[in-house]
């Protein structure tokens, strides 16, 4: 190659290197549990079924990832808390994020990077945690564990007429840019640790692919 090709083409690389470093992107898989009967009423008002707390479990399986250049691919990480009873203001309660104990620690801070992304809200406090975690569903039921046994989500899908899995369509989730339906389930799940001890049986759940993209 001539040598003014060979630099031209270094900085075409460099720049599109560049470039990469600027963006982020998520395509993630949820199982997802919370207080509230099914279906959440958080998605259609101000406050939570009993207008006192909303007590969840999200485990969280990211299937492509990135943020600049840290690769979050196949990531698993788990979010437990409570939002509150007052969301009118944007300000949630508390949440602790965990992360799988296979993540570096710049997977750790892409992932904190993305969750921020995905709820553009306040939060009173946001405290982190590292667990294993176990993610996996079968049709139309799902399964998650927390630690050996800090935190556990079962889903069971709920069917509609014809048999399949009944889908809530046309709903954001959070500030999610794309998703591709509410798959509803009934939900059982418990969350012990950060000050927090809850268990809620027959609740709302489901299991839904979000995906979002940026600049940084």
């Amino acid at each position: 190659m001539k040598p003014y090709l060979l630099i031209v083409a270094t900085l075409i690389a460099s720049n599109a290197g560049a470039d990469k470093d600027k963006t982020w992107s998520v395509k993630a898989d949820y199982i997802e549990g919370c207080s509230c009967h099914l279906f959440c009423p958080c998605y259609f008002n101000a406050s939570p079924e009993d207008g006192h707390h909303c007590e969840m479990d999200n485990a969280v399986k990211i299937k492509t990832g990135h943020v600049g250049d840290t690769n979050v691919d196949g990531a698993k990480f788990w979010i437990s808390g409570d939002l509150g009873g007052d969301f009118s203001k944007g300000q949630m309660k508390g949440a602790v994020i965990t992360f799988d104990t296979a993540l570096t620690p710049k997977q750790q801070d892409a992932i904190k990077f993305l969750f921020g992304k995905i709820y553009p809200v306040k939060w009173e406090k946001v405290e982190t945690d590292k667990a294993a975690i176990v993610w996996e569903r079968t049709g139309l039921t799902a399964h998650a564990k927390l630690g050996t046994g800090t935190g556990e989500i079962t889903l069971t899908g709920i069917k509609d007429g014809s048999g399949k899995q009944s889908l809530l369509t046309n709903v954001a989730y959070w500030g999610a840019q794309k998703n591709t339906g509410f798959e509803l389930a009934k939900s059982e799940h418990h969350y012990k640790g950060h000050g927090y001890d809850y268990t809620h049986k027959d609740k709302n759940g489901f299991m839904i692919t979000i995906e979002s993209a940026g600049t940084m």
